[in-house]
């Protein structure tokens, strides 16, 4: 149990006077002391849970506009190149020059706003890490509507990255912000960073229970009564706000998914091996992609004007791999697409995830993983239902699998995978397959040398800073 203040003075004073203590003349005074104590603890947890409320209510209206805002553009975009296409035809080119300005006037502002606040760079997980272990600093509000901004003009404009890592920090930025302003103590603020994390989590995919368990599990790494107590409220409360704005429904529109029977668990296993595999590429090749624009010496608004100017060609020639990419996922259980143009789609996104993340702009790996998980997944699927080896009707299990494989292999936290997929599928039927999926994908990837890429992402942030 963890107790506070002045509950902890007592109880070591307690603990030091041994059991003759309770015994005597002084009885009535020594069980006032234990009533101080036990007063005091419960004072304490009904403070975390209104802190762990309050954390929540704040995290869940700002991802609430953020991801309005993200919905908005995901809806404007293909609008707009399907509009540009048809001047374009009609041999109306100045609208092609206004279109290659935004991208300019795009690139200028991220150039400033990543200027401005650099904490607010790229996914957000590693350094609210970091803040956690004591190696980093932010200032939380200049930070959240940094991240806000910035996040909606690089994924709006098409960058493959995802809402998740923003909306982690964003939340870890209102637990942040509260303890700051009720100047709580060190514990308690981590506490609250902590829940607010989760809670980010929570409100980007209506994910409560991964919320918490992602806070546990990836953040902190530790369980205590007062983390718990503060997490489950504050992503219950967060997920609520959401599902109030954006509904009830999962984030992936999956379908009803057959269970898969224990007979094809050695297929589940194989899914496992293959996935674990690929997401061992995606560590390499992030830390590859960071180095590689270090090495060029691109600085300034050059830095995001890559990944914009090759979304700008892409939106004409494939525009599938643009953005986040849930509806990607959605498409691949409902669209019959060939093994060759599941594998561009793979090749494509990953690839193109590696250039948009390494500009350092604010967006995050979360989604893009996902749906990596689920092309390869499909890849997989296809061969194995054309090689005989697995009945078609089990064709959409393959894809969820290979998201929460992909992910245990990337960021090694295979109870959040399997979490986190139930609930943003709905397929809770799939809660052992999904276990075992993730468990041999993270078997793969620590055989195979690999690391939490958000451990890598922090060492690599904290080397720069030395």
């Amino acid at each position: 149990m963890i107790f506070h203040g002045k509950s902890l003075i007592l109880l070591e004073k307690l603990g030091a006077l041994g059991p003759e203590y309770f015994c005597g003349e002084n009885m009535n005074k020594k069980t006032d002391n234990l009533l101080e104590l036990l007063v005091d603890k419960r004072r304490f947890s009904l403070r975390l849970l209104l802190e762990g409320l309050a954390v929540g209510l704040g995290a869940g209206i700002s991802i609430s506009v953020f991801r309005y805002l993200l919905a908005g553009s995901e809806i404007l975009r293909p609008v707009i190149y399907h509009n540009l296409r048809e001047a374009l035809a009609d041999g109306q080119w100045q609208w092609l020059a206004l279109y290659i300005l935004s991208f300019i006037i795009i690139a200028y502002l991220l150039k400033l706003i990543v200027a401005r606040e650099p904490m607010c760079t790229g996914s957000g997980i590693p350094q609210i890490k970091g803040i956690l272990q004591g190696d980093m600093s932010m200032r939380w509000f200049s930070v959240l509507w940094s991240k806000i901004i910035g996040g909606v003009l690089a994924i709006g404009a098409g960058m493959s990255l995802g809402r998740e890592g923003p909306s982690v920090q964003i939340g870890a930025c209102v637990g942040q912000g509260l303890s700051q302003t009720s100047r709580r103590t060190r514990f308690e603020s981590r506490i609250l960073m902590t829940a607010g994390a989760g809670a980010g989590l929570a409100a980007a995919f209506n994910a409560p229970l991964a919320g918490v368990i992602f806070g546990l599990e990836e953040m902190q790494k530790t369980i205590s009564p007062a983390l718990l107590l503060t997490g489950i409220t504050a992503s219950i409360t967060a997920a609520t706000v959401t599902e109030v704005v954006f509904g009830m429904s999962p984030v992936f529109s999956m379908g009803y998914l057959l269970p898969l029977p224990l007979n094809l668990f050695d297929v589940l296993v194989a899914t496992g091996i293959v996935i674990g595999l690929l997401g061992r590429l995606f560590n390499i090749a992030l830390a590859y992609s960071l180095n590689t624009y270090s090495r060029l010496g691109l600085s300034g608004m050059k830095k995001p004007l890559v990944p914009l100017a090759l979304a700008g060609i892409l939106g004409f020639v494939l525009p599938e791999i643009l953005g986040g990419g849930n509806l990607l996922v959605d498409s691949l259980v409902v669209t019959d697409y060939t093994i060759g143009f599941l594998c561009l789609l793979f090749v494509g996104k990953f690839l193109f995830t590696m250039i948009c993340f390494g500009s350092g702009v604010p967006g995050g790996i979360f989604l893009p993983m996902l749906v990596l998980g689920a092309a390869g997944g499909a890849v997989l699927a296809k061969l194995l239902v054309l090689a005989g080896l697995l009945p078609a009707m089990y064709y959409a299990d393959i894809i969820v699998f290979g998201m929460a494989a992909y992910f245990s292999s990337v960021v090694k936290s295979p109870v959040t995978g399997s979490i986190l997929i139930l609930e943003m599928t709905g397929s809770f039927q799939h809660m052992l397959a999904l276990l075992v999926v993730s468990l041999t994908a993270y078997v793969i990837s620590d055989l195979t040398g690999g690391r939490p890429v958000y451990d890598e992402l922090l060492d690599r942030a904290l080397g720069k800073s030395k």
